[in-house]
């Protein structure tokens, strides 16, 4: 009793002693030993989206983490991508523990965070979307409870593998380490999991929980291993977030490009060729026109344009290491005793390209261009409509140059991003990911890489984040990620700076001083792979494509077959500016036209009557079903010819239409 009493007065006596910590650029004090918690309570941050877990000193810590004199302290909110996955991943645990509540013979295995929700797979379950409603109230009677997950570390990998000896899989994840690892697991009443973290500090920050769907999912992804059923789910701190989600669900199904595309004509996939679309009459009219767009671009940025074959030899893809770190993805075969493999990228092409002459310094920068048709083996069980496919088109371009040239080259390419996903309407972010622990190259190239690197993004202006050691192996890299109308982000362009090809191929050009230098390499790609491209632009335009990109420009309705003849005079004058048109002068009645014609996302319709025909004028409604009404040809055709130029996102009828409404006002 009497020792109890001195080691609590103990306690306060050390609690009383202050500390300078760092929070927010400025110093604060708290009593020694104080938490992350205990700042984050100082400070009033306590809503359900605030202070899930801190970050201190640069590394992300439970808010139950006790501070240190000096520590620099960031706490991590919702509404930050890291708070998110701290968020889920703890509802993850909640999710487990209300499987095993329900059903005690489930064996739970790995259950991460990912960029929606989170999943967790189980063996020895079965369950259907019947099931839904009873998890998520077992999950809410957990969360209810409040449980404040609290973390254990073992001693040794031994005592680890004792704790989960009756689970096969977390002995088989346990194995996996290294031994001296640490290893750690985190409790929640009855439940204990293994997980390095780090959670929520109490599970009442959770304030809706949501199971979306449940599907099967091969152990480590392996389809030679046991097939497991896999749950998704979802939790936010707010509930009129997961209503907001719910409807962006609604939205994201009516966009789905998977439905659209075979539905307007634009691409379909058939089993005879898994993985590889078909670009259908339509949308080879949109991809043109993307790919006109693009060469107009890079023309424009000093590029030049080659086409390397797709298959080349086993020999070429040793030199470049692809044959012994890409093989199981990588489609090979012999011919007249050689072998070959179809190219899963179109890099090595491009080295023998720049090989195959000399170079001097005065070439530098070159621009080599190239819409390259790849192959890749994936998954079948992967395979995603137009977003995962195994033949693509990537629109690949590799900047060779001296290391002084480095940071105006980037941002050269910068400004080719800027000029194209604006054009699309879709926003953009920037992130700089730098040498990770196993790379290739000196400190020197590094350090030169990486500056010019970030001396161009700082140059460029806009907020940029820093993915430490998250490069490629052989140099720092940028990743573009674009925003579509929904929010969703999406990983298109990269921009890699590559000390390893060159060596590789030893590729040279002569400098000023005479000597023979290895040029540094930029591998760059805007659209990514034209096909997921094209899919996210379905998705993001919801079909509805803006004027210059559209499969379907104009349609002429006729009221009756009177009407025809003008109507196809109509068609010729509008072809003959330049416009797609088409004249439906089937025996449908009026109404079920236009409703085909919006229904087919056409800009225009232009309805043709007894008084257009003696005017010699049409009536002109948009797919959004404004009715214009009776213009002359010539003012309808001058409109959609600038709206053509400007690449306008939006009908320049509706921008006359809010200038109208403006003046008038």
């Amino acid at each position: 009793m009497i020792y109890n009493q001195c080691k609590k007065a103990a306690e306060i006596a050390g609690r009383n002693k202050m500390m300078l910590i760092h929070y927010n650029n400025q110093e604060m004090e708290l009593p020694e030993r104080s938490s992350a918690k205990d700042l984050s309570e100082k400070l009033n941050l306590r809503g359900p989206d605030q202070s899930l877990a801190a970050k201190i000193n640069g590394t992300l810590r439970d808010m139950a983490t006790e501070l240190k004199y000096g520590d620099t302290v960031e706490l991590i909110h919702f509404e930050e991508p890291v708070g998110k996955e701290v968020f889920w991943h703890t509802s993850a645990h909640i999710l487990a523990q209300a499987i095993l509540r329900l059903y005690p013979h489930a064996k739970p295995t790995i259950g991460p965070p990912i960029e929606q929700g989170f999943y967790y797979d189980f063996a020895d379950l079965a369950i259907s979307e019947e099931d839904f409603e009873k998890i998520e109230k077992e999950a809410q009677k957990i969360i209810e409870e409040n449980y404040r997950p609290e973390r254990s570390v073992f001693k040794s990998k031994k005592e680890a593998l004792e704790k989960f000896a009756n689970n096969p899989y977390k002995v088989e994840l346990i194995e996996g380490f290294k031994e001296g690892d640490e290893i750690s697991a985190y409790s929640q009443g009855e439940f204990f999991d293994l997980c390095r973290g780090p959670h929520l500090p109490s599970l009442g920050k959770i304030k809706a929980f949501k199971v979306l769907r449940t599907s099967g999912a091969y152990w480590k992804g392996d389809s030679n291993r046991e097939m497991l059923t896999r749950v998704y789910a979802i939790t936010f701190p707010d509930r009129k977030l997961l209503k907001e989600y719910l409807f962006f669900l609604e939205e994201a199904k009516k966009r789905d490009h998977k439905i659209l595309g075979p539905k307007l004509n634009l691409f379909s996939l058939k089993e005879e060729g898994p993985g590889m679309p078909f670009i259908l009459p339509k949308g080879m009219i949109v991809w043109n026109r993307l790919i006109h767009f693009w060469r107009t671009l890079h023309d424009k940025a000093g590029y030049e344009e080659i086409k390397t074959p797709q298959l080349l030899s086993q020999s070429l893809w040793e030199t470049s290491g692809h044959w012994f770190h890409y093989r199981e993805n990588m489609y090979a075969f012999s011919i007249e005793d050689r072998h070959f493999a179809i190219k899963p990228m179109n890099c090595p092409g491009c080295m023998l390209y720049f090989k195959s002459q000399t170079h001097s310094y005065r070439e530098l920068p070159l621009r080599i261009a190239e819409i390259g048709h790849v192959h890749r083996h994936e998954a079948s069980g992967a395979l995603s409509g137009l977003f995962r496919v195994r033949s693509f088109h990537q629109d690949d371009a590799h900047v060779f140059m001296r290391p002084c040239d480095i940071k105006e080259e980037i941002l050269k390419v910068i400004g080719l991003i800027d000029e194209i996903y604006t054009t699309f309407g879709l926003p953009y972010r920037l992130e700089l990911s730098t040498r990770p622990e196993k790379s290739i190259g000196t400190d020197e190239d590094w350090e030169i890489a990486t500056a010019g690197l970030k001396d161009a993004l700082d140059m460029w202006g806009q907020p940029y984040r820093i993915n430490e050691a998250d490069g490629a192996f052989y140099g720092p890299k940028i990743d573009i990620h674009i925003k579509d109308t929904l929010g969703r982000s999406w990983q298109c362009g990269t921009i890699q700076l590559d000390m390893a090809l060159p060596e590789k191929f030893e590729l040279e050009y002569m400098d000023n001083d005479g000597q023979l230098k290895r040029p540094v390499m930029i591998h760059r790609a805007l659209f990514g792979s034209i096909e997921r491209f094209f899919g996210i632009l379905i998705e993001h335009f919801a079909g509805k494509f803006p004027l210059w990109l559209s499969p379907r420009q104009v349609c002429i309705i006729t009221v009756a077959d009177r009407h025809i003849d003008y109507a196809n005079e109509l068609a010729r004058e509008i072809k003959k500016a330049g416009f797609l048109c088409d004249v439906d002068d089937s025996s449908e009645s009026v109404n079920k036209k236009i409703r085909n014609a919006q229904m087919m996302q056409y800009n225009y319709m232009l309805t043709i009557g007894d008084k257009e025909v003696e005017n010699r004028t049409i009536n002109l409604r948009t797919r959004n079903n404004v009715v214009h009404g009776e213009l002359d040809l010539t003012s309808f055709i001058d409109s959609i010819k600038k709206e053509d130029e400007e690449k306008s996102l939006t009908s320049h009828f509706a921008k006359e239409e809010e200038a109208h409404a403006k003046s008038g006002a």
